[in-house]
């Protein structure tokens, strides 16, 4: 393991967004079909945009075409913008987009970082989201999900999404819940869901 593996192992290891990526860096690479269901400011649209190539394709989703607007321009700066189809439309309409199976789908809970919190994802369209997530994994493929229940309805989001899970089976899909225990209780948390491998 060189220092900068072990650099970037710490730094993935102080939250769960940072974790979510050292997974999809595990998981992800040139080629790739992959949906960001939260695109927010377009961070995990470009970390995954680097991670497919220009031979990738990414669908990320907002309701906030403010938000696609930033997401746009950072894809732009890369010159990777041609790899992402930006779609102003919830992550609940993902099925009508989304028409190949995905090696991952990214979910970022909760509200868009800086704005006025006047929307947050909620629990029926999230549950609804991750129902199509679920059928358009290829066999390996990975849904991720940073969980946050410090806000109002943040906790009935999680416990829907939760209960969901839970009841996936076990043959077919691996379900994994990862929080720091040291942190308080309402801190975000990762969830990673795994299709399992045809054997």
């Amino acid at each position: 393991m060189t220092m900068e593996d072990f650099n970037r192992i710490q730094e993935a290891l102080r939250g769960p967004v940072a974790l979510c990526h050292l997974f999809l860096r595990e998981r992800i690479g040139a080629g790739d079909r992959v949906v960001d269901a939260t695109c927010g400011n377009g961070h995990d649209t470009r970390y995954l945009a680097g991670l497919v190539g220009l031979h990738g394709r990414i669908w990320s989703f907002d309701i906030d075409q403010g938000a696609l607007n930033s997401a746009m321009e950072r894809l732009r700066e890369d010159r990777l913008e041609n790899v992402v189809k930006f779609i102003h439309a919830g992550h609940e309409h993902m099925g009508e987009y989304v028409d190949e199976p995905v090696q991952a789908v990214v979910f970022n809970l909760g509200y868009l970082p800086g704005s006025a919190r006047k929307r947050a994802t909620c629990p029926e369209t999230t549950v609804a989201a991750l129902e199509q997530a679920l059928r358009l994994l290829y066999p390996g493929g990975v849904i991720l999900m940073v969980v946050y229940t410090g806000h109002p309805g943040g906790a009935e989001e999680a416990h829907a999404v939760n209960s969901r899970l839970s009841a996936l089976s076990s043959p077919e899909f691996n379900v994994w819940s990862s929080r720091l225990l040291n942190r308080q209780e309402n801190a975000p948390y990762l969830l990673l869901v795994e299709k399992a491998s045809v054997s």
